[in-house]
């Protein structure tokens, strides 16, 4: 949107043009004490198309939401032995690489469900699925965290209960794809998510069966579903993927993109001459349980040297397509837990 009309001044004695210009260059962490001035103020903070307008200026803050382990146990206390580590939300802020977490979801004060899945949208961190953490039964929850509000809301539930299925986010939508249901029989079909109308649409299905693929969108040209496996053939990794054009509405195949046999979960990246590529092939320091979050210039890289050995984070430098060297970054104790998943916000 280009252009903002308003039926009074945003800041009195000022053209709105130029009250509109200071609010813009408010840091996104004080939007929430702004949101409180006026219902002026609070309506523009709260607006998508603000969101957009930052984002054309330069004036959006680059993220990257983790999904990670506690060190600590649960949430809000110590573990107890033989319990399993509970998961929430950590930020990492890329230009002053600082970190904090978000406030537990209302409804899992204790821990995210364990495998759920993120998705960034407008501004906004969207968390889908998982397993319930204490029964462990998959789950259709959708929560949507506001970063100027500082708050969760509870979203339309997916269609159908579903795990380890591939998700993207494009202009102003979520898309997921295959996983496997209840019974574990592995899925083809996919839906997509409004943010806005809080409503689901069903989309064409898959080529083939894909459980524990990954999604990945190229750009805001197509949503890829990469590699997974059918119901008969547990484990056995395509080399494949299913390729959603948003402009045409069509599923493609692309053939001969991921090494058949590896687990593509949360470990695809995009490399030069945007081929897809395996971040635990980067370096053997994050050979194993590597996660990659693509940054803007930079991808944030996570991972072990071997099983069971401590968790490093790196910054990695993309220019024109190619793949610099692992810079280590220190890391609070409380932040240096294993990364499940991930996703890249523009706030």
């Amino acid at each position: 949107m280009e252009s903002f009309e308003f039926s009074t001044e945003l800041v009195p004695g000022l053209p709105n043009e130029l009250g509109l210009e200071c609010l813009t260059r408010l840091p996104y962490t004080a939007h929430r004490l702004a949101s409180g001035v006026c219902h002026r103020w609070r309506d523009l903070f709260q607006s998508p198309d603000f969101h957009y307008h930052r984002k054309k200026l330069g004036y959006t803050q680059k993220v990257a939401c983790l999904v990670q382990a506690f060190s600590g146990g649960t949430v809000n206390g110590p573990k107890r032995p033989g319990e399993l580590p509970s998961y929430g939300i950590s930020v990492f802020e890329s230009l002053n690489r600082g970190w904090y977490r978000l406030p537990p979801v209302p409804k899992y004060p204790n821990g995210l469900p364990l495998f759920c899945q993120l998705a960034s949208c407008e501004g906004k961190l969207v968390v889908m699925g998982g397993w319930n953490p204490v029964s462990y039964d998959p789950v259709a929850d959708v929560f949507i965290y506001d970063f100027t509000t500082q708050q969760w809301r509870q979203g339309k539930d997916m269609p159908s209960k579903r795990s380890f299925f591939a998700i993207g986010a494009c202009s102003g939508r979520v898309y997921i794809a295959g996983g496997h249901d209840e019974n574990k029989n592995a899925l083809r079909t996919a839906w997509v998510y409004d943010l806005r109308k809080d409503e689901w649409g069903q989309m064409g299905e898959l080529s083939k069966e894909r459980d524990e693929c990954e999604g990945v969108v190229i750009g805001e040209d197509e949503f890829w579903v990469v590699s997974g496996y059918g119901t008969e053939r547990q484990g056995q990794f395509d080399g494949s993927a299913d390729a959603y054009g948003f402009k045409s509405g069509e599923w493609r195949v692309a053939e001969g993109i991921w090494e058949p046999g590896q687990c593509p979960r949360s470990s695809v990246g995009i490399g030069k001459g945007g081929k897809l590529m395996n971040w635990a092939e980067l370096d053997t320091a994050v050979g194993v349980g590597a996660r990659g979050i693509m940054l803007v210039g930079r991808v944030l890289v996570t991972g072990s040297e071997y099983q069971g050995g401590p968790h490093g984070f790196y910054m990695v430098e993309v220019k024109e397509g190619q793949i610099g060297k692992l810079e280590k970054i220190n890391v609070p104790d409380e932040f240096s837990g294993f990364v499940q998943s991930g996703c890249f916000v523009e706030i």
